[in-house]
């Protein structure tokens, strides 16, 4: 009996997994995910309230509190719990805003005339 537990479960694996494959459940692709993903730095206090726990004072906050480096500064700034973070990281994302791009502040040397 003990023998044939650990194959049972390794057999009934196998079949949810090809059950899931034959109903075409398979993974959004990247770039799907990335699409549907809510921009901390653009986005809408109605959309900031889509997310699970995020209510009018929180997407005030984030709000406030922009620009964002990265969406871990949520936890970092304490504008969310990190209980919190764990349940909407994967909805969000940080894109740095245009007027992010670096200036150069050195020039180019001149060139000698020959």
């Amino acid at each position: 009996m003990r023998r044939l537990l650990p194959r049972v479960l390794a057999v009934s694996g196998l079949v949810l997994w090809a059950i899931g494959s034959a109903h075409g459940q398979a993974r959004p692709a990247p770039a799907a995910q990335a699409s549907s993903l809510i921009d901390l730095n653009a986005a809408s206090r109605d959309d900031l309230m889509t997310l699970d726990g995020i209510g009018e004072v929180r997407a005030d906050a984030i709000i406030r509190a922009r620009p964002f480096k990265a969406k871990t500064e949520l936890v970092e700034r304490r504008l969310i719990p990190e209980s919190l973070y764990e349940k909407i990281a994967d909805k969000v994302m940080a894109r740095p805003p245009p007027s992010a791009t670096p200036t150069p502040t050195t020039r180019a040397p001149a060139q000698k005339k020959s």
